[in-house]
């Protein structure tokens, strides 16, 4: 992923803004085309709907911010792109002729387009180099959801999908290469299979929009949010498995419960009856306020699906561990000075009734800049999964200053011990003009995570610590160092 600094989107609609908003939040710069006249508008209420997201679904440090640019054309927008996203509607006349202007004006970029369906084979019919062009199907919100299709034709090059597998895994995705070019590619199929018999019940009268959201948000869209189709039913067969459920259940399929292989006559008067069934169903919610419930409860079970090592959690958790090493700060060309171990601004939502950041958030910094200094001392996430890590066995914070919601911090962390078991630091957290806004103490043991106790770090994670300790210690000590609750300096 490190080689791509610069991506082109063609079409800056849901999708499209979708993905500018993962791409800018992994630290690449977007050029967008988008011939309509209010698409400025429309992507940067994406963009901000996504920006509340990301700032609740990981405290993982996120790399600078890329820029989103406009440009007028397809060709300024492609130019020295390494990678171009295609996001228009879905008709095969229109992808063709943006291809064609994307080809004169870049030969070499990977083209990935977006479509729901379409096959590749069809898409890169007209391309004079077909090889470059991939299937990469998002799901919306696309900055949250890490499903990705990915679909070769048969022209496509085999090695631009394995480069794809690398880079949306990289932006916190979860790749899912189609063994076989089919229309609808996968999840969609199954998807409007769902869609096509909730139709049919609405047509015949049998539930209203509403009901039938409700027979799938409180039963099996529970499970579905964890488990799949196949697993689900493979748990429902009990000890005997899926082949119990097909013993079992398998004959219902032959009987006519459903109306998959057709579909109802979309009238005037049918497509006016949803409609209003779905307006009356979102009542006073409009789709802004939609999209943040929406993204707050997929936030809330990626969250929980995380504690339990599954499904989306399992991606979400690699994303996090991902962008934890990478995020953490280079060593400082001078050691003997306090390091900088975080920098960000502060999230709408770590603030009180009074915009200013609330002090468990303080916490929450420290803790962060500690985990940073510990991946400066080799102390990273390999080495926790290896069995050891450092345990904070106490802390003091002075809160000195106010900090509000969006203003940029920073840490500078102090060690002021470093030998043996023993890890003592102390954080200034400061405003990026300078004020001090706290400072944190904090000690640390080192621990064997198998057994819980205490233990001596591994030669070089000491000796570096040791290193930095020594150089440290030649500083003047940082004012309230080594103070409790009531005591002077």
């Amino acid at each position: 992923m490190n080689e791509i600094r610069k991506v082109a989107l063609i079409g800056g609609g849901v999708i499209g803004g979708g993905w500018t908003a993962r791409l800018i939040e992994n630290g690449m710069d977007v050029s967008v085309f988008d011939p309509d006249p209010e698409a400025e508008r429309k992507l940067n209420a994406v963009l901000a709907g996504a920006d509340r997201a990301y700032a609740k679904l990981t405290m993982a440090p996120h790399p600078k911010k890329g820029a989103v640019s406009f440009a007028p054309s397809i060709a300024e927008a492609v130019a020295d792109a390494r990678l171009v996203i295609e996001s228009v509607p879905e008709r095969l006349d229109l992808k063709h002729r943006v291809f064609a202007e994307i080809e004169a004006a870049n030969s070499t970029a990977v083209i990935a387009s977006s479509t729901s369906g379409i096959m590749p084979t069809e898409l890169q019919a007209e391309l004079e180099y077909p090889g470059r062009l991939i299937v990469a199907h998002p799901f919306n919100p696309v900055y949250l959801l890490p499903l990705v299709e990915l679909v070769a034709g048969k022209d496509t090059d085999a090695r631009h999908i394995e480069w794809a597998k690398e880079f949306y895994s990289a932006i916190g995705m979860r790749p899912l290469v189609c063994r076989v070019e089919i229309e609808g590619f996968i999840s969609d199929r199954l998807q409007e299979a769902l869609w096509r018999e909730a139709l049919w019940l609405l047509k015949d009268k049998v539930a209203t929009a509403e009901e039938l959201d409700a027979a799938i948000a409180y039963g099996p869209g529970l499970r579905w949010a964890q488990m799949g189709t196949m697993q689900t039913f493979h748990l429902a067969g009990g000890e005997g498995g899926m082949r119990a459920m097909l013993a079992m259940f398998g004959p219902c399929l032959k009987w006519p419960w459903t109306k998959l292989t057709d579909v109802p006559e979309l009238t005037d008067g049918f497509v006016e009856m949803v409609g209003a069934q779905c307006d009356a169903q979102s009542g006073d919610l409009g789709p802004r306020d939609l999209e943040h419930i929406r993204d707050d409860n997929l936030i809330a079970i990626m969250q929980a699906l995380k504690v339990n090592g599954w499904g989306a959690g399992q991606v979400l958790a690699a994303y996090e561990k991902a962008l934890f090493d990478r995020g953490a700060p280079a060593p400082a060309a001078d050691l003997s000075q306090p390091i900088r171990t975080l920098e960000r601004q502060v999230p709408p939502d770590w603030t009180d009734y009074n915009n200013h950041m609330n002090e468990a958030r303080y916490l929450q910094c420290f803790a962060d800049a500690t985990d940073a200094f510990m991946r400066i001392i080799g102390a990273d996430a390999d080495y926790i999964a290896a069995g050891r890590s450092y345990f904070t066995v106490e802390t003091h914070i002075r809160h000195l200053n106010e900090v509000k919601a969006l203003e940029p911090i920073y840490t500078a962390t102090q060690v002021i011990e470093g030998k043996g078991k023993k890890m003592r630091l102390f954080h200034e957290m400061r405003h990026a003009d300078g004020r001090l806004l706290a400072t944190g103490e904090h000690m640390l043991i080192h621990v064997s995570l198998e057994s819980r106790a205490a233990c001596e770090p591994a030669r070089e994670i000491l000796s570096k610590l040791e290193e930095i300790a020594a150089l440290h210690a030649r500083l003047t000590p940082p004012d309230g160092v080594g103070r409790a609750i009531g005591m002077r300096g």
